[in-house]
């Protein structure tokens, strides 16, 4: 089927739905988590779903301890198979040393975040990712299905709001995420992520929103 076909055939599917038919549409299913501060939402379904499935795990080196303590709480609860993904070491130690994340923080995500996955999206068929829709406007009417080179990606979770993400955490009582409860809407990186509201947390005062992972079209930052 096509990008509108498979949109018009999950629109009416609740999330959890979505991703029990998914499963059964295609076999070669990439999934990932950020383990922040929503992300216990799509874990508790995937967990239900497809309990021993990979769940790649992107550790940029610059995660706050918290996100790890977060991770290993969630892992051990629910018996996760996550998989470490780290970033190439020269890239990593120079964006460290050059402080590339103040200069230029789409360079930064592209080593650390974006190209770490690639040899692994050219092995999967589909990307699975648990992002809510509407925090910002780059996820403002994103659809469940969209092509992405030469990968189908997949947000099952894309058309729930902020307020009933936060009354599915509490109905099922999810675990916080520990920085939430110390103003921290969304939590990235340790050297881009202030307190605040929804996103607004992340990469204060630039222009910059995702991490590249989630834009359609991602700015070219290498030449």
């Amino acid at each position: 089927m096509d990008v509108n076909s498979l949109n018009k055939r999950y629109s009416d599917l609740e999330p959890k739905a979505r991703l029990k038919q998914l499963f059964k549409d295609f076999d070669r299913v990439l999934v990932t988590s950020s383990f922040g501060t929503t992300s216990s939402i799509f874990l508790h379904l995937l967990h239900q779903v497809r309990p021993h499935h990979p769940i790649h795990f992107i550790n940029t080196k610059y995660l706050f301890k918290e996100t790890h303590s977060y991770r290993k709480e969630l892992e051990d609860r629910w018996n996760l198979n996550v998989v470490e993904v780290l970033p190439k070491r020269n890239e990593n130690t120079f964006t460290a040393l050059n402080y590339t994340w103040s200069k230029d923080p789409d360079a930064c995500c592209h080593f650390n975040k974006v190209m770490p996955l690639d040899d692994l999206k050219s092995k999967h068929d589909i990307w699975i990712s648990g992002m809510i829709g509407g925090t910002n406007e780059n996820r403002k009417g994103k659809e469940i299905f969209r092509q992405s080179g030469d990968i189908l990606r997949f947000y099952p979770l894309i058309d729930m709001g902020h307020q009933e993400a936060e009354w599915y955490k509490l109905m099922y009582e999810l675990p916080q995420h520990p920085l939430k409860e110390k103003g921290f809407g969304s939590v990235g990186c340790e050297q881009c992520t202030i307190r605040g509201e929804g996103r607004e947390g992340r990469w204060a005062g630039k222009e910059k929103t995702e991490c590249g992972l989630h834009i359609l079209e991602p700015k070219q930052v290498l030449k």
